[in-house]
């Protein structure tokens, strides 16, 4: 029996709750530039009454990402020291240049999309407000010549925002693989990251969506499709992370190098067990047993599969930082990470603060897009016949020809 010496954050875990969260929360981020942004390009539809809430939950949680860096440094001013003398062959500045720039494109690709509802509201209100409204709306009168530019601008940072976000869980995942510290020097480690990002994003948007939904009572907008869209997307995704983790374990078991084996059976069997086989629970066994099948997929039973896939992937990001810090390469007396009440009472205000900051923006912005719902109702119907027809066999003519003039047999002759 091998008995653990209690560790808390300090050598060799200079890493805790922390990085854990750092990585948790820039995962979430992924949610709203990658959904709002594919589905544009995709042209789907149905995505107008989502978009602004992901693209919301994208901006925050960075913030809280760059948080947990800032504390888990213990002085805000060593940022200072990072910027100034940070080695560019280093992978911790390519994290500091691509999270900056991931920010930055993010509040962009948010704001652009947000100045027409926000011109509306300037001439809705009066006082302080109609003065903030005016500013922020940069003088939008919604001439043909403003919406084109603004469907340029949009497409185009769609465009641009989708290499980006990959490129920084990319990143993010590197400061782990180009060490050489066991089951983290791992090739696989990039897309594993993106997927795993992607996956607890969705659950992110899904619940964000339900708590909106109920709050403000917004069932015409955000409809059961809507959670059924994505809730088949969030099953797709949990197949992807399944198979990427069994890559990742099965290597490592079949490699059987001692340094990365004293890791793999700390999660196995050994003394993190219960945290890597919950992980296992609530990132694949809850969420399929629930999406796969048409009867339980409802809206309540698609929340509790996001909030379960949430619990797994912070649980994923403990299993992936905890467990390879206790067992360095270096020789090492064994220990037992515990977190102090400090980390846990951080962590959860950090979460705290996200819910209370989306909540205040809700107060002062539309959470759905007016414009582009409006859009939808206008145009987007027109549009998507026109696409269909442009496509389907006999469908070629104006609504309502089958392109030689009469109307189409849609039944079997």
């Amino acid at each position: 029996m091998v008995l653990y010496r209690s560790r808390r954050l300090n050598r060799p875990v200079f890493w805790g709750f922390y990085i854990t969260n750092f990585v948790f929360f820039i995962g979430i981020s992924h949610a709203g530039t990658l959904i709002s942004a594919i589905l544009r390009l995709c042209r789907a539809e149905w995505r107008r009454p989502i978009t602004r809430t992901a693209e919301m939950i994208t901006v925050l949680v960075l913030f809280f990402g760059l948080g947990s860096i800032i504390l888990d440094m213990g002085r805000p001013d060593r940022l200072l020291y990072v910027i100034r003398y940070g080695q560019i062959n280093s992978p911790l500045i390519w994290d500091v240049i691509s999270i900056s720039t991931y920010l930055t494109a993010s509040t962009i690709y948010l704001y652009i999309p947000l100045i027409p509802d926000i011109a509306l509201l300037r001439d809705r209100v009066t006082g302080w407000r109609r003065r903030l409204y005016g500013f922020l709306s940069l003088g939008w009168t919604g001439t043909e010549r403003q919406h084109r530019r603004l469907e340029i601008a949009i497409a185009i940072l769609a465009v641009l925002v989708i290499p980006i976000a990959v490129s920084v869980h990319t990143v993010v995942s590197w400061v782990f693989a180009m060490t050489i510290q066991p089951m983290w020097h791992s090739t696989i480690f990039g897309p594993y990251f993106v997927v795993g990002a992607i996956y607890s994003g969705i659950a992110a948007l899904l619940i964000a969506m339900a708590i909106i939904r109920k709050v403000y009572h917004l069932e015409d907008y955000i409809k059961t499709i809507h959670f059924n869209y994505l809730g088949i997307l969030l099953l797709v995704m949990t197949l992807l992370w399944f198979y990427f983790t069994f890559a990742e374990y099965i290597t490592t078991f079949y490699g059987n190098e001692p340094t990365e084996m004293a890791v793999f059976w700390a999660k196995i069997t050994g003394a993190y067990w219960f945290y890597f086989w919950a992980m296992v629970a609530f990132d694949f066994v809850i969420p399929f047993a629930i999406l796969c099948n048409k009867l339980t997929r409802t809206i309540a039973g698609i929340i509790v599969a996001s909030s379960s896939v949430l619990i797994g992937m912070w649980l994923e990001r403990f299993t992936i930082v905890v467990p390879t810090l206790v067992n360095p390469r270096l020789p090492w007396p064994e220990a037992f990470y515990v977190p102090t009440w400090i980390e846990w009472s951080l962590s959860a205000a950090f979460f705290a603060t996200f819910i209370l900051l989306y909540m205040i923006f809700t107060k002062f912005f539309p959470i759905v897009s007016i414009w582009e719902v409006r859009e939808g109702r206008e145009r987007g119907v027109a549009e998507v016949e026109e696409r269909v027809r442009s496509y389907l066999p006999g469908l070629q003519g104006p609504p309502g020809d089958s392109g030689k003039g009469e109307k189409p047999q849609w039944g079997i002759s």
